[in-house]
């Protein structure tokens, strides 16, 4: 039983931000009140995330380059970080475990390099960005569609702590509720019994989909 879905999903995003860094050969720390990494991480990932609203600038500052480019993920929306400015603003959001369900259109998990280069050309439209590497494969399951043999939505999700995690949840060709409904279905066939949680910046579709908002958070950017 999770009693505390908010610090669930916080550490699992954490934990998302820290897998991505090892896939690409630069693993973070964990303490109690920070994840961070000392080299820059990858493109959309923060250089240190809050796992605690006591946390402080000095937490995460000391432990990140905190030079032009640093960018750092306040997960309970408390920080005042000198010399950065707020990125984006978004909610965390939590659902209960899903109901195994049949889903519009058929979905499957992605299981090599091939695919997951199809997958990421269909989640960054058209491009091939080297930012899913084939080790992600092995700790996370990168969820897609297709329509006519064509990757048109997916998503990915994490497991930790009794939750399942969901994000990247993305559409190219199709709407994002049909991608919501699929990575659902599969939620519930892949983690079944798992609450979710995960975070939107425009969590609308979501909220259609079950969830309900459960805390701010913001990303920090030293431009």
């Amino acid at each position: 039983m999770v009693t505390d879905p908010l610090a669930a999903a916080v550490r699992d995003n954490a934990g998302w931000c820290d897998l991505m860094c090892r896939a690409h050969g630069s693993p973070g720390t964990f303490t109690g009140r920070a994840w961070t990494s000392r080299a820059r991480t990858p493109i959309f990932y923060p250089d240190a995330v809050t796992l605690s609203p006591d946390a402080t600038a000095a937490d995460v500052l000391g432990r990140i380059d905190a030079g032009p480019g640093a960018s750092v993920k306040d997960s309970y929306a408390v920080l005042e970080l000198p010399g950065f400015e707020v990125l984006f603003e978004a909610q965390w959001i939590h659902r209960p475990a899903p109901e195994r369900a049949g889903a519009a259109i058929a979905w499957e998990v992605v299981g090599d390099a091939d695919t997951l280069r199809e997958w990421e050309r269909a989640a960054f439209t058209g491009e091939v960005t080297d930012l899913f590497l084939p080790a992600l494969l092995k700790e996370a399951q990168i969820l897609c569609a297709r329509i006519d043999g064509d990757i048109v939505c997916g998503s990915v999700l994490t497991a930790s702590g009794g939750v399942a995690g969901v994000s990247n949840v993305f559409a190219s060709g199709c709407d994002l509720d049909t991608a919501w409904a699929g990575t659902l279905a599969m939620a519930a066939e892949l983690l079944p019994g798992r609450p979710l949680v995960g975070y939107e910046s425009d969590p609308e579709v979501a909220l259609s989909h079950g969830f309900t908002p459960i805390g701010p958070l913001r990303v920090w950017l030293n431009r």
